[in-house]
């Protein structure tokens, strides 16, 4: 039985550092490193020092790239000495083919001065809708959407926004590790972060940034002062200083992706209290998958790529406002061990069943073949 053939490296344009939350980056490109060369390429560091790529294989196949880059320069010029940086180090690892995988628009850039087989466009988020987005980034979004020979969304609603500007475009939500989560369900040690708290526990696995309705947090513990709300993930973009303070409050940090099936196994549920603003506009939350495959009730707000498929499938609660999420709260707990419960818990699995990561990047390969083979059909008809 013949091998298959090699991939071509995969250089990945990333916005995100591979060790922050382990996310659908980490997620697909661990896949992808089963049968390719992965070289993840972080946002530069600047300082006073001569241009140089610092290049770590933090896992087999996966090497993470962060570019250190003179400081003092336009950022015209410090993207194109980052694009060098690169050009060189592709030139020395002999990668005379590789395919190029684009996460942020901003570094097109970058992406415009290497030449690679393909080039992909993961939009996994609406970024030119968060806080603090720079104004060219819509432009250079156009440029990539224009240059890339395949686009994959976080989500269908993102899809519905992306189809209109790309004819391959293609819609892949949030999948789910469910064996690694499903170790919520064993008997696993309480973490120290939040063993001395008493029940019931509602919990949230994620960032804490704008996208979280704070208001509704804060009257959730006011209401509830016997419940205790559990926020793992890091502070980002917001001011720590705003966050809702109660007793019944406790932020926790940013904790290992292996640690979390251990805090949700002392949870007694999952929330998802987003609000409705621009940057929720079209999000697909890794985390509900990720609750449920821990056994998890889940209450969330009325996200789109929530809604559809888990709460026309009853699988998750979605509730707005502080009156409704509190009473769907109240539900869920009230749900636990009842019969009613273990029938959600069983449709839920029997969803999940149908997803994880390796489905979804072996999906995504089957679209990077034919856009390969496309690109192949122009070229000889040239």
């Amino acid at each position: 039985m013949s091998r298959p053939t090699p991939q071509p490296a995969l250089l990945v344009l990333s916005h995100l550092r591979w060790n922050f939350v382990f996310q659908r980056p980490q997620h697909l490109m661990t896949q992808a490193a089963a049968d390719r060369a992965v070289y993840f390429i972080e946002e530069p560091f600047f300082g006073q020092h001569a241009d140089h790529l610092d290049v770590q294989e933090v896992a087999p196949n996966i090497h993470v790239c962060v570019p250190h880059i003179e400081i003092g320069h336009p950022p015209a010029e410090s993207q194109a000495r980052t694009a060098r940086v690169l050009r060189d180090f592709v030139q020395a690892q002999g990668l005379t083919a590789y395919d190029l995988w684009v996460y942020t628009p901003m570094e097109y850039p970058v992406a415009a001065l290497l030449h690679p087989r393909l080039t992909v466009y993961d939009c996994m988020d609406e970024l030119s809708l968060f806080r603090g987005a720079p104004p060219e980034l819509r432009v250079r979004e156009a440029a990539l959407l224009d240059r890339a020979d395949v686009v994959f969304t976080g989500g269908h609603c993102l899809f519905e926004a992306k189809r209109e500007q790309h004819a391959n475009a293609h819609p892949f939500p949030s999948s789910v590790d469910t064996a690694h989560f499903h170790a919520a369900r064993t008997d696993l040690p309480d973490p120290a972060e939040q063993r001395a708290l008493p029940h019931p526990r509602l919990g949230y696995a994620g960032v804490i940034d704008e996208r979280l309705d704070i208001a509704l947090l804060g009257e959730l513990a006011a209401r509830h002062p016997g419940w205790q709300f559990v926020m793992l993930g890091p502070v980002v973009k917001i001011d720590p200083r705003d966050l809702p303070q109660a007793p019944n409050l406790h932020y926790v940090g940013m904790q290992p992706y292996a640690a979390l099936p251990a805090f949700m196994a002392h949870w007694d549920a999952g929330l998802l209290p987003f609000a409705h603003n621009d940057a929720t506009t079209f999000i697909s939350p890794t985390k509900t998958p990720e609750y449920l495959a821990a056994g998890l009730p889940v209450v969330s707000t009325g996200i789109r790529d929530v809604i559809r498929p888990y709460g026309e499938r009853e699988l998750v609660r979605i509730a707005d406002g502080a009156d409704a999420f509190s009473a769907a709260c109240v539900a869920a707990l009230a749900e636990t061990g009842t019969p009613a419960g273990e029938n959600r818990r069983a449709r839920a699995d029997a969803h999940l069943s149908t997803l994880s990561w390796a489905q979804t990047w072996a999906d995504m390969q089957r679209q990077l073949d034919a856009a390969a083979q496309a690109r192949n059909g122009v070229q000889e008809r040239a």
